[in-house]
C-alpha cells in the first residue's frame, strides 16, 4: 500500500488531494495549520491506514512528528506532495516586510526543509516527491511580488535537488497550475498582513482543484518531472520571453484595479 503524506490537506487543493489517493486507497498521513478543519477532514474520509496531524508547517518540529509518525504508523513514505502555500494581492512598495517573509517561509522554506527532512525514507521506497509551484514563478504577475518570488525560488531549487536525488531512485514532479478555485487566492494577505480587501484579478481559465488532483496523481503514477495542466498560461510565460513590453501592457491592463 503505498503512503503518502500531503501538506495543507484540510481544504482546497490539498483536500482534493487527499480524497482522490483515498479513493485510490492510499495510506495517508495528512497535516494543516487548521487543527479542527483537519480533525473534520480526517473524519469524513474514515479508516484505520490515515492519520491526520495539525501544525505550522513553517516549524521544523511538526517536520519530525510527521515523518515519526509515518514511520511510526506505516514504516514507510513513497509520495511527498507539497502543497501548503499562501500568496499575497498588494503593490510591492506598499507592502510590509513581515508578508514577503511569511509568504516565503511558506511557500519556500518549508517544502524545502521538510522534503530534505524526509529524504531517508523516501530512498527506502524509491518513492517521489510532488510540489505545487506556480506559473507566478515562471513570469511576473502584478501584486504579487512575494509570491512571485518564493514560487521561483521553489523551482529552481527543487530543479537542483532533482538531479541530486534521481541516483536515489527518487522522483520528482514540479507542477505549474495557474490560477486554481481554492481558498489560497480568497485568503490571500493584503498588504499589512491581513486579508486582502479586493479581488484577484486572473489570466486565463480557472481550473476547479477536483480537476487539478486527478491531473496530479495521473502525472505521479506516470512518475513525470513536470506538470503544465494550463496551457494558456503557458502559453503567457513564453511570451513573458520573447515579447516582454507586450505583456508589461497586457499585465498592467488587467491587473489595474489591484495597483490603486
Amino acid at each position: 500500500m503505498k503512503v503518502v503524506l500531503i501538506t495543507g490537506a484540510a481544504s482546497g487543493l490539498g483536500w482534493e488531494l487527499a480524497r482522490a489517493c483515498h479513493v485510490r486507497g492510499y495510506a495517508l498521513l495528512l497535516t494543516d495549520i487548521n487543527a479542527t478543519s483537519l480533525a473534520e477532514r480526517v473524519d469524513q474520509l474514515g479508516g484505520e491506514q490515515l492519520l491526520g496531524i495539525a501544525g505550522d508547517i513553517t516549524d521544523p518540529d511538526i517536520h519530525s512528528q510527521l515523518l515519526q509518525a509515518c514511520n511510526d504508523k506505516f514504516g514507510r513514505l513513497d509520495l511527498l506532495i507539497n502543497n501548503a502555500g499562501i500568496t499575497h494581492r498588494s503593490p510591492t512598495i506598499k507592502t510590509q516586510p513581515a508578508v514577503f517573509r511569511k509568504v516565503m517561509a511558506v511557500d519556500y522554506h518549508a517544502p524545502l526543509e521538510l522534503t530534505l527532512s524526509a529524504l531517508p525514507l523516501l530512498r527506502q521506497s524509491a518513492g517521489q516527491v510532488a510540489a505545487i509551484g506556480s506559473m507566478a514563478g515562471w513570469m511576473p504577475v502584478l501584486g504579487r511580488a512575494g509570491y512571485c518570488a518564493a514560487k521561483s525560488a521553489l523551482s529552481q531549487s527543487f530543479e537542483v535537488l532533482r538531479a541530486e536525488i534521481s541516483k536515489d531512485g527518487i522522483g520528482m514532479l514540479m507542477v505549474y497550475p495557474s490560477f486554481l478555485d481554492t481558498p489560497i487566492d480568497r485568503n490571500a494577505l493584503g498588504a499589512d498582513g491581513k486579508l486582502a480587501g479586493h479581488a484577484r484579478s486572473t489570466i486565463g481559465q480557472i481550473r476547479g482543484a477536483d480537476w487539478m488532483a486527478e491531473q496530479i496523481l495521473l502525472a505521479v503514477e506516470q512518475r513525470r518531472e513536470r506538470l503544465f495542466p494550463d496551457r494558456g498560461s503557458w502559453f503567457a510565460s513564453l511570451l513573458w520571453r520573447i515579447a516582454p513590453a507586450f505583456y508589461y501592457r497586457k499585465m498592467s491592463q488587467r491587473f489595474a484595479d489591484e495597483m490603486l
